[in-house]
């Protein structure tokens, strides 16, 4: 018994493939863009969208990636301003998360800095603490300010975090209208 297979040369299309790792907030905005570019989530990986690494990190950060698969017809038209429409994209896709790492940066910075003066401010507290003869008074003097450098780092990176988040969050809304200028225009060359 046998099988004839009907597709011919006609049936054919001819794809090429793409594979990105985005993070994982920007997964939606990826799956949702893409197609204004002329490519299509990838059927052959039932895979799509799963995650690169098994255990979720406690904090968001570079590991915590998603990989998509896509295809787009090879014939397409308009491939080379597609391709450039599709690079600006993923630039912009690129500062989001350079902006959004960038609101937690400076803080931590600043509240490192500020505990790890505290804990000298205690170890000189222990020192004078443990010499001989005891100096008690140099003991409290140096402790307090060592105590307030491990109480405020805490207050002090939220308030950071906080003004630059108010800083940052207009850049990042001009970078979501220029995503969504691109996908515009991309969505115009391929109708």
């Amino acid at each position: 018994m046998a099988m004839e297979i009907g597709s011919t040369k006609a049936d054919y299309v001819s794809y090429e493939y793409r594979e990105i790792s985005v993070p994982r907030e920007h997964v939606s905005l990826c799956l949702d863009s893409y197609p204004c570019f002329g490519w299509e989530v990838d059927p052959n990986h039932a895979q799509a969208g799963r995650r690169n690494n098994s255990a979720l990190p406690a904090v968001p950060g570079p590991k915590d990636t998603v990989t998509l698969y896509f295809r787009r017809v090879r014939s397409i038209s308009n491939k080379a301003e597609l391709t450039r429409l599709q690079r600006n994209f993923d630039s912009c896709i690129a500062e989001l998360g350079a902006l959004e790492q960038s609101k937690a940066t400076q803080g931590m910075v600043a509240s490192l800095t500020v505990g790890l003066l505290g804990t000298a401010f205690i170890a000189g507290s222990t020192f004078s603490a443990v010499s001989t003869p005891p100096m008690i008074w140099l003991t409290i003097l140096l402790a307090i300010p060592g105590f307030l450098g491990w109480i405020i780092p805490y207050f002090l990176y939220r308030a950071i975090v906080r003004r630059k988040t108010a800083q940052i969050e207009p850049l990042m809304e001009q970078k979501y209208d220029e995503i969504n200028n691109i996908c515009q225009k991309g969505c115009r060359l391929l109708h």
